[in-house]
């Protein structure tokens, strides 16, 4: 029944390249949100065909939701005929723009030299597509499977999932009873198994001062000088002290393997707003700082924050004046699920069986719509895996191998087979 399986899947080869192209076809550019009604509804049509029952859900009200830009996610499901588990494929169909410094249209879905090029083909349009192909494969050899195929497309991933994953998984979508194994086909390279990922808190400090003309700053309290005492302690105190923070998570690349942060943006006084006249001449009496902080399994939040939230608070103490705010943008915990898990041990089992080799097992660096999985659905039977290079995702000339997307969807199919079926391979 393996070789069925595979000849199932080697006959689409055509379908699946012509799938990942349509699927980059749609400019489903995050922000502010394009195309993300046409690419849902492409995708349901094409899995109501298959006989897949659909659905079209708006992720009202979530940030960047308007008529012009709604958050339209597609959910897809197929029950087999005996009661059973349920696995959900899930991936995000949005994009980052596609920038500069392309040699091919970033939106026409270019094949050449066995790789589909185009925003999204990596990351992770190659993926839907092949879990769509793993899916149909192994629902036509075997018709008769117990439980429920899932699959989604779910918008917004690279700006927070907030009006994906995250609203899809408060209605129920990502809780038991409904879903028992959830498999994302982020590109993480096709013989790796991802179990989670870091921790992140985004966090916003702003130093305040006091506004007068720019001739006599004396009279006045520069907001940027005390923003720039907080980085001075920052280089000094705190990037130190994180680098000697390492982790037993097996996160990639190894850089990883510690804490960090990055100081994301600085703005302070009269900046972007002049042009293409001249600033005013004033003391700026605000600058405002974001950090991205990822933390590590062997960390807590509150230890987290009271590294930065001490530093401020000294200097408060200490440097005349100084005043600030420290405002919380976004605040995820690290997961990682086990290594012992059915999700994993049924992918692993594909791995072994298409690449006769055991899987890396790995951390992603940077969150993915896990996180909403495991703390809103509090379903914890979750992996990342999926065809593609992370290293080429939001590059210029992306691209996704096609022999890459046929064997991931064999290792999806097989781990399907273990899941559903109980199959040994």
């Amino acid at each position: 029944m393996n070789e069925e399986l595979y000849r199932a899947i080697d006959g689409r080869r055509e379908d699946l390249v012509a799938l990942t192209v349509d699927l980059i076809r749609f400019p489903t550019v995050n922000p502010p949100g394009e195309a993300y009604t046409p690419c849902a509804e492409y995708i349901a049509r094409r899995l109501k065909a298959r006989g897949f029952e659909t659905q079209l859900i708006r992720g009202q009200d979530t940030p960047g939701d308007t008529d012009r830009y709604p958050r339209t996610n597609v959910v897809a499901r197929r029950e087999g005929r005996s009661p059973g588990a349920t696995v959900h494929f899930n991936s995000h169909i949005d994009v980052v723009e596609a920038g500069e410094g392309w040699t091919v249209d970033p939106y026409a879905g270019v094949v050449r030299d066995g790789k589909v090029y185009g925003r999204g083909a990596c990351d992770m349009k190659g993926g839907l597509a092949a879990s769509i192909i793993a899916a149909e494969a192994f629902v036509d050899v075997h018709p008769d499977f117990p439980g429920v195929i899932e699959i989604s497309g779910t918008v917004d991933e690279e700006s927070g999932g907030y009006g994906g994953v995250a609203y899809l998984a408060a209605k129920g979508f990502f809780s038991r009873p409904r879903v028992d194994h959830v498999i994302i086909p982020e590109p993480l390279n096709k013989d790796r198994i991802c179990l989670g990922h870091r921790g992140v808190w985004w966090a916003e400090i702003e130093t305040k001062g006091s506004i007068a003309h720019g001739s006599m700053p004396f009279l006045g309290d520069s907001a940027v000088r005390h923003m720039g005492a907080v980085l001075h302690a920052f280089e000094e105190e705190l990037f130190p002290a994180l680098d000697r923070k390492q982790t037993q998570m097996p996160v990639v690349p190894e850089g990883a393997r510690r804490s960090t942060m990055n100081i994301n943006s600085i703005h302070g006084g009269q900046t972007e707003d002049f042009r293409p006249g001249l600033p005013s001449p004033n003391v700026p009496d605000s600058c405002r700082l974001v950090i991205d902080r990822r933390f590590l399994l062997e960390e807590e939040i509150a230890e987290v924050k009271d590294e930065v939230t001490s530093i401020l608070d000294r200097l408060k103490r200490d440097r005349p004046k100084f005043d600030y705010a420290i405002r919380d943008l976004m605040e995820v915990q690290p997961t990682m699920t086990d290594r012992s898990s059915p999700v994993v041990t049924a992918v692993a089992e594909g791995i072994r069986e298409i690449f006769g080799k055991e899987p890396d097992y790995v951390i992603s660096p940077g969150t993915y719509d896990q996180k909403h999985i495991a703390r809103i659905g509090h379903l914890h039977d979750c992996i990342a895996y999926g065809p593609g290079i992370l290293d080429l995702a939001h590059r210029p000339d992306e691209w996704v191998g096609i022999d890459d997307m046929i064997e991931s969807a064999k290792v999806m199919a097989i781990g399907l087979d273990a899941l559903l079926r109980g199959a040994r391979h």
